[in-house]
């Protein structure tokens, strides 16, 4: 045990997961390794119906972690009952931030009338008003990213330059950020959605605006699910633009076991999973899959089916239907018989895949992915390449990432309800089972390798990590 666990056990810090399905696992995993790997004493915020996804953490640490069940806000635009984004549609994002914000003063009372309060509070980056909260109660507050630095660093410039479309202008109009490494340029309808419908003045836009700016002029630091070896050269910019060196890459934070209870229910169990992938050869299954948020309409799903049944390749898919916030009939259908047509040559998973067990199986050769910084992650740390179909928010960066800077990935699409042809699909998929795939292969083996360096004891994330509670220390001394 380092000196720096030691101490941490004396610590106790609020963590506060924004209520999507990839927000709240890394930010839950990353718990976990501050309460098991430096005896962080961690009350974790959640509502009701979000009180699930934390139960294996509290099982796991049952003296250490404990949670803090507060009522969900009633918002107007969010339905009743519906506590987690992963039941809106992608618009759902924006209102779910606005409505956390209600939670304000339930915390601050709750922090108040505490015998031990926190010593600092960790919030996800779509909380970033709890920076201001934590300055008001006199703790530091930190800011946690489930994305890469790249994207914290395009998230920042955005919102510190507030682009604007001028007269004339289109949803193509191209959008520079020269003062970042290797200067990204977007087309505008490219940019965050979040982004996109601030109106200024707006104030539930202007409380948005400010909520991702105190992400960086009122948190304490950042902490981001990366690694040095995948994006040093982000890490660099951010702590010169910031005046700092609190920016923790502490990546990929994936499990180290049992990666099987992340999710929610599932229509095929993960073992019946385990043994068709045991049927087949070692690099020859495409595992598909677009997240936890996104939905297909019906005209993608048409096509996605037919290219793969006009493939000769194995596949898993991963399927999610439609939400209340969906249009009845025009999202989330696979065509009639699909099942049927492709039984023995693919796996059709309508639910939450065990994504991480999937990916470190060595029959899956490539991952068709809308490239969520967690899908990124868990594919690279599999060492599987990726056939990028970007849909919004950070997955266009995340693309350019793979496929422009690193050279793991091909892409295949853009947009969120752009259509894929058949025929360009088949094409992209029998692309990954032959010679010219193996030099991505063969990249993203060496992407492994650095991400398991980067989690194994002496590791940069590991340093990262203790030096994180180290910091977390230093903040208990000064109250």
């Amino acid at each position: 045990m380092s000196a720096a666990t030691a101490t941490a056990a004396a610590v106790h810090v609020l963590v506060f997961p924004y209520p999507a399905q990839g927000h709240m696992i890394p930010l839950l995993d990353f718990t976990h390794h501050l309460a098991a790997r430096c005896g962080v004493a961690v009350t974790v915020v959640v509502t009701p119906q979000n009180l699930r996804q934390l139960n294996p953490l509290l099982a796991a640490h049952p003296r250490s972690v404990t949670a803090l069940v507060l009522p969900f806000p009633a918002h107007p635009a969010i339905p009743a009952g519906v506590e987690n984004t992963v039941d809106l549609p992608a618009g759902g994002f924006r209102h779910m931030m606005v409505a956390l914000e209600g939670l304000r003063h339930p915390i601050a009372d709750w922090f108040r009338t505490h015998p031990s309060p926190p010593a600092a509070i960790i919030s996800d980056m779509f909380l970033g008003w709890t920076n201001h909260l934590a300055a008001e109660l006199g703790v530091p507050g930190y800011a946690f990213f489930p994305s890469g630095f790249f994207a914290i660093s395009f998230i920042r410039s955005l919102w510190c330059q507030s682009p604007e479309l001028k007269n004339g202008d289109d949803r193509n109009t191209a959008v520079g950020f020269p003062e970042i490494p290797n200067s990204p340029i977007y087309p505008w309808w490219q940019l965050s959605p979040i982004f996109r419908s601030y109106v200024r003045g707006d104030p539930k836009s202007e409380f948005i605006k400010d909520s991702f700016l105190a992400n960086f002029v009122k948190s304490h630091g950042l902490v981001g699910n990366t690694f040095y070896a995948l994006e040093g050269v982000y890490s660099q910019y951010l702590k010169k633009v910031l005046g700092h060196n609190r920016v923790w890459a502490i990546g990929p934070v994936l499990p180290r076991s049992d990666p099987i209870h992340r999710g929610g229910p599932s229509s095929i169990s993960p073992d019946e999973i385990l043994s068709w992938l045991d049927t087949c050869q070692d690099r020859s299954v495409v595992y598909i899959c677009f997240g936890s948020q996104a939905v297909l309409t019906n005209k993608q799903m048409a096509e996605l089916a037919a290219g793969l049944e006009k493939s000769t390749v194995k596949f898993i898919l991963s399927v999610k239907a439609a939400t209340q916030g969906h249009a009845a009939g025009m999202y989330g259908a696979l065509p009639p018989g699909f099942d049927g047509r492709v039984a023995g040559r693919g796996l059709v998973i309508r639910g939450w895949a065990p994504q991480v067990l999937i990916l470190r199986n060595t029959a899956v050769s490539a991952f068709l992915t809308h490239c969520g910084w967690n899908s990124v992650l868990e594919s690279i740390a599999a060492g599987v390449p990726m056939l990028a179909w970007p849909m919004e928010a950070d997955q266009f960066l995340n693309a350019t990432l793979l496929v422009d800077q690193l050279g793991v990935a091909v892409r295949v699409c853009e947009g969120r309800e752009t259509v894929l042809p058949a025929e360009d699909l088949v094409r992209f998929l029998e692309g990954t089972v032959g010679d010219e795939w193996s030099e991505k292969t063969a990249r993203a083996a060496a992407l492994r390798k650095a991400a398991a360096d980067a989690v194994s004891d002496g590791g940069s994330s590991v340093n990262d990590l203790e030096d994180f509670a180290t910091e977390l220390c230093g903040a208990v001394s000064l109250q």
